[in-house]
């Protein structure tokens, strides 16, 4: 019997960890992996198909075709035939439709959100336990510069969570801890044939900018070291963040008003840290979510808190205003010009961010 390769065995593992970490119903529950057919989805989806069925899984794959590319459906078909093969049941092709002309985010931001709606409601109606994303540590690290480049705060710089939880569905990275070398490493000790997306390469792409040319211009100025480190610093902030995000919901709690409000006594004792994010939570709650609610929006309703002047109300994205009345902040998510400020609404749910 052959000796296995260390990068197999090494993906194999992390895919290991992630399951056996996964609480899951009784049952044989479904894991999805999401694959491309690139190296690191490839080399994941090899993995959980081996790993799967001995913890008590069962295995499944969906790979999404863009069309955005003219043999898009025939790339997707060959990935779900593949699939077929090794094992993997379900396999589904999910045809998408990326939004054309200028959106927030850009044309990569767009697919994402189509690739994820799409992952999302696949994993609803079959019914699945987890969904397992091939990024690796290049693709984290990846992430904390373009986050720096936007002046992203932790939360952004925090990168992608290893496992988010969301609708009785586990999404997890098994592989943020796996070099891109490593996954191309066991695609070529397995003998698959991984598929060169030629998006990766397009410098329209920002990511496809950063691969290219910015993160090895920094491996060549600081070393190799720099990818691992960029990946342990979203680690360590993603952990910040958590601790102080479980600290601001505790606060939000507390300083709700009877008529829905917040009271500003309770948001001034607060750390500027805590305060901002209990704002930025409540904003939310009252319809003001997405990519439209901005730093600056959050900021400026901090003004209602710490630079009280007999200001004006706050304009939300969504129709909200937020006006400071007395000893609270009190919003009404549907005035265009005043009237008596009302409850929020709660919050809603949405595409699992990427």
């Amino acid at each position: 019997m052959g000796t296995l390769d260390p990068s197999v065995a090494a993906i194999r593992t992390a895919v290991r960890d992630a399951l056996r970490a996964t609480p899951v119903p009784a049952g044989k529950p479904l894991a999805l992996v999401a694959c491309s057919g690139g190296a690191d989805s490839l080399a994941l989806a090899a993995a959980t198909g081996f790993v799967a069925p001995r913890l008590g899984w069962r295995a499944g794959l969906l790979t999404v075709d863009h069309r955005l590319q003219p043999d898009s459906a025939a790339q997707a078909g060959a990935v779900a035939e593949w699939a077929g093969k090794a094992g993997f049941d379900p396999v589904q092709v999910l045809p998408v439709t990326v939004p054309a002309g200028r959106r927030s985010g850009g044309p990569e931001a767009a697919a994402r959100t189509a690739r994820y709606q799409a992952l999302a409601g696949a994993a609803g109606r079959l019914g699945a336990a987890a969904v397992l994303l091939g990024h690796t540590r290049d693709d984290q690290a990846e992430t904390v510069l373009l986050a720096l480049a936007r002046g992203a705060g932790p939360r952004g710089l925090a990168g992608m969570p290893a496992r988010r939880d969301r609708d009785g569905v586990a999404w997890l990275r098994p592989l943020l801890g796996t070099g891109r070398a490593q996954t191309g490493a066991a695609c070529r000790a397995q003998r698959l044939e991984p598929w060169q997306d030629p998006h990766n390469r397009d410098p329209a792409y920002a990511r496809a900018r950063v691969r290219a040319t910015a993160l090895p211009a920094l491996v060549e100025a600081l070393g190799e070291r720099v990818v691992d480190n960029l990946a342990r610093t979203a680690a360590q902030l993603a952990a910040d963040t958590a601790a102080l995000d479980a600290l601001a919901a505790a606060a939000l709690t507390a300083a709700r008003t009877a008529d829905g409000g917040l009271a500003v006594g309770a948001l001034q004792e607060l750390p500027d840290a805590v305060r901002t994010r209990v704002l930025h939570a409540w904003a939310r709650e009252l319809g003001a979510g997405g990519s439209a609610l901005s730093h600056r929006h959050v900021a400026v309703l901090d003004a209602l808190v710490t630079g009280w002047h007999g200001q004006g109300p706050v304009h939300l994205p969504g129709g909200i205003q937020v006006s400071r009345l007395g000893t609270a902040l009190l919003a009404d998510p549907t005035a265009t010009g005043g009237g008596r400020p009302t409850p929020p609404r709660p919050a809603t749910g949405g595409p699992i961010p990427g």
